[in-house]
């Protein structure tokens, strides 16, 4: 059986003794050294609640590990759901009534590219989507794949196999405007080329 690897961070020794039993009991999973941290596939991080040090924190560790996390916590403000999510926060586990089947279930779901939220977190989310969606996106001619109308034309026509020449006059734009559209795209998401980019729009549901 393939090991899930596990890095554990809590606020207070008893949380960090007492998760860490949950895991180190299970076949499936093999937790890490503080040391090793950064071979983590999933982090486990238990806080009381979700403060500014956290979120830097968990920030930090998106850039410098960038591996999904799941949080147990006592209480989270719904207003900051977003801000977890963008700091690869896939889970959210209630701190005082978690068990160890389900932090465990929670971390496959993790490494297996899932998530888990509770129902009532689920439903705020939503609504923080659509109202980011309706506020911010829409006004500015994006999608919530941050893409213009523009930009994905250009990549579910480059999807098509069309050229820089054919997608300019079945857009009517210049060829310079399409090869700017496709420059941005690979820029601003860090994509090596056009083939990339394409992957990555289907990949993403983009296209």
């Amino acid at each position: 059986m393939e090991q899930v690897r596990v890095a554990l961070w809590a606020t207070d020794s008893l949380s960090q003794a007492g998760l860490a039993n949950y895991l180190q009991s299970r076949p499936e999973i093999a937790l890490l050294r503080p040391a090793d941290r950064a071979q983590a596939q999933v982090l486990v991080i238990s806080v009381e609640r979700l403060s500014a040090d956290v979120v830097t924190m968990l920030r930090r560790s998106a850039v410098d590990i960038g591996a999904p996390v799941v949080l147990v916590t006592s209480e989270i403000d719904e207003s900051k759901l977003l801000t977890t999510i963008g700091c690869q926060v896939v889970a959210v586990l209630p701190r005082p009534t978690v068990t160890a089947e389900q932090l465990v279930r929670s971390v496959l779901t993790a490494a297996a590219g899932g998530g888990v939220m509770p129902p009532n977190l689920i439903g705020e989310l939503l609504k923080q989507i659509e109202r980011l969606q309706r506020t911010v996106l829409n006004p500015n001619g994006r999608d919530a794949s941050g893409l213009t109308t523009r930009e994905i034309d250009v990549l579910r026509l480059l999807a098509d196999g069309l050229g820089t020449h054919e997608i300019a006059d079945e857009l009517c734009y210049s060829e310079r405007t399409v090869k700017n559209v496709i420059y941005g795209i690979t820029h601003r998401l860090k994509l090596r080329n056009r083939s990339h980019a394409v992957a990555y729009a289907l990949r993403a549901g983009m296209i």
